[in-house]
C-alpha cells in the first residue's frame, strides 16, 4: 500500500481498485523474494524487505530496490508501473486466500464459510472465492474490519461467558447493518439547527420523498440521503448514501473529482433491486452488503478504450451502466431487499432505471 503511494491501514481498498488497471507482471518476483506460500495457504514474509517490526514504516530500501523504482509519493502520478504492482499484489493475495479456503474445505468438509478481518473486505478476492465453488455458502461479516471486533466481543461475552445457547438462523440477523444512531422523522432540535444555518427545506411523506429523490436522479442530479438508522461498518447502503444515475457516462468522474475529491479511477458501486440483479450481473444469490464483485453481463458491455493516463481510461464508457462498471467489467453489487431496506427499495423502484450509484468506501 505504501509503495503504491497510499496510506497504510486505510488505503488498501485504493490499491485494490487500482489493480485492474495493471498487469500482474511481478507475481513471480514477489513469490520468489517477498513471500513464501505453503500449499495450505500459510505464508511467511521475508523480513529482509520489511521494517514494520522495528520502525514506523512498512517497507525499506531493499523493497524499493527489488522493483527498481522508489515508492510513489502520495501526490505523484499513478503510472502503469504502480498499477502493475497493485495487480501483482492482488493476484498473490487471491492465491493465498483460495489456497486457505481449499485447505479448510479439505480439513473440515464443511459447506459453509464465515469470514471477518480486514482482508475479507477485499471484494475482488471475495467475489472470486464465492465463484470458485469451494464452499456452498460464504458469509462475510459486513463490518469485517477492526470495528467488527466490538461485535465479536459482544457475541463472545453473550455465548461464552453465560449459559446462553446459540441457535443458528437462516435469516440474516444483521438486519441490513442498520444498527447505528437513528435520525428521527421529526426532531425540533434538527429544525432549529437548520434555521440557524439558514437552511431551506420541505417536509414529505416517505412515499413522496422516494418519488422526489427518483425524479432528481432521473434529472441527472446527485442526491445525499441521511435518514433512519446508520449503517454499521464501512459501506453506505442507502441510509447514509450518495446516489446518482449509473447510466450517465460522466457521472463517475463528476462524483470522484467534484463531490468526493478523490482519485478519478475509483469505482462506485451499483445498488439494484434484488429481483432485477441477474438482469445485469453474473450473480448467483444476493449481495446485500457490497462485499463481492460480480461481472457485468456480456450483453451489457462495451469495448474498453484506453486513454493516455489511468484517469483518462477510467472516464471511458465500458457498459450500459458506465458509472459503476470497473475496467475489468466487474461491479461491487448491492442487492436491495424490500423487507431489509424498504425506503431505498422504494427509491430504486421509482427511478424508472434500475440502478443508483451508491457511495463506495
Amino acid at each position: 500500500t505504501v509503495y503504491t503511494g497510499f496510506k497504510v491501514n486505510s488505503g488498501e481498498y485504493k490499491m485494490m481498485g487500482l489493480a485492474p488497471y495493471g498487469q500482474p507482471r511481478y507475481v513471480e518476483l514477489i513469490k520468489k523474494n517477498l513471500v513464501k506460500i505453503g500449499e495450505d495457504g500459510s505464508f511467511v514474509l521475508n523480513q529482509k524487505y520489511f521494517s514494520f517490526t522495528t520502525k514506523m514504516d512498512t517497507i525499506n530500501k531493499e523493497f524499493e530496490n527489488l522493483f527498481g523504482q522508489p515508492r510513489r509519493k502520495p501526490e505523484g502520478e499513478i503510472t502503469d508501473f504502480y498499477a502493475d504492482i497493485a495487480a501483482s499484489i492482488q493476484a498473490v493475495t487471491e492465491e493465498i486466500i483460495l489456497l486457505c479456503a481449499k485447505h479448510i474445505k479439505e480439513v473440515t468438509n464443511m459447506d459453509n464459510l464465515v469470514l471477518s478481518g480486514g482482508v475479507s473486505l477485499n471484494v475482488t478476492a471475495m467475489g472470486k472465492l464465492r465463484r470458485s465453488g469451494i464452499f456452498k455458502n460464504i458469509w462475510v461479516q459486513p463490518a469485517a474490519g477492526d470495528a467488527g471486533g466490538a461485535l465479536g466481543a459482544a457475541l463472545y461475552g453473550y455465548y461464552s461467558c453465560t449459559e446462553n445457547q446459540r441457535v443458528p438462523s437462516e435469516i440474516d440477523l444483521m438486519k441490513g447493518t442498520y444498527l447505528g444512531y437513528k435520525i428521527k422523522d421529526k426532531n425540533e432540535t434538527d429544525d432549529n439547527e437548520l434555521k440557524n444555518l439558514g437552511g431551506v427545506w420541505s417536509v414529505h411523506t416517505s412515499t413522496k420523498l422516494q418519488e422526489k429523490i427518483a425524479d432528481l436522479i432521473n434529472q441527472g442530479k446527485i442526491v445525499a440521503v441521511a435518514r433512519g438508522a446508520a449503517e454499521f461498518g464501512p459501506r453506505a447502503l442507502g441510509n447514509r448514501s450518495i446516489i446518482a444515475d449509473a447510466r450517465k457516462a460522466d457521472m463517475l468522474q463528476h462524483l470522484n473529482l467534484k463531490i468526493k475529491f478523490r482519485e478519478g479511477f475509483r469505482p462506485f458501486a451499483p445498488a439494484v433491486i434484488e429481483e432485477d440483479a441477474e438482469d445485469y450481473f453474473e450473480l448467483n444469490g444476493t449481495s446485500p452488503y457490497m462485499l463481492y464483485t460480480f461481472p457485468v453481463k456480456a450483453e451489457k458491455r462495451k469495448e474498453v478504450i484506453f486513454g493516455k493516463t489511468i484517469t483518462e481510461t477510467a472516464s471511458k464508457e465500458r457498459s450500459d451502466i458506465p458509472a459503476v462498471t470497473h475496467i475489468d467489467y466487474s461491479a461491487r453489487v448491492q442487492t436491495v431487499n424490500k423487507e431489509m431496506s424498504p425506503f431505498f427499495y422504494g427509491v430504486l423502484q421509482n427511478c424508472n432505471l434500475i440502478f443508483g450509484a451508491s457511495e463506495l468506501y
